[in-house]
């Protein structure tokens, strides 16, 4: 069984930047390939980036930058010039597949999630 856990979440002025972090347990990082998702009240999970096994295959928005470290089992989502509309529980995700390369956009596609932490971006 895979756990996640994330963290760097807490509360930013407009423009400002965060760093979230994902650590996997119960299984090496390198073995899955990581989403990011997140939700805010009263609306449906977004799909926010992803990033392969490899790292070779990666998906973000400009503003953002994915990254991986599996040597110690960790995913890396930077956000940068931060909005209000980017306030929202963020979530990492996680699957095992056989590909390197191959990222996946659905959250049906991930098997693992953790229990998300908290972005606030107000003036």
């Amino acid at each position: 069984q895979v756990q996640l856990v994330e963290s760097g979440g807490g509360s930013v002025q407009p423009g400002g930047s965060l760093s979230l972090t994902c650590e996997a347990s119960g299984r090496a990082i390198g073995l899955l390939s990581v989403g990011w998702f997140r939700q805010s009240p009263g609306k449906e999970r977004e799909f926010v980036a992803a990033i392969s096994r490899s790292g070779r295959g990666t998906w973000t928005p400009a503003r953002f930058t994915i990254s991986r470290d599996n040597a110690n089992n960790r995913v890396y989502l930077r956000m940068n010039r931060l909005q209000p509309e980017d306030t929202a529980i963020y979530s990492c995700a996680a699957r095992e597949t056989t590909s390197s390369a191959q990222i996946f956009r659905a959250s049906e596609e991930y098997n693992f999630w953790g229990q998300g932490t908290q972005v606030t971006v107000s003036a």
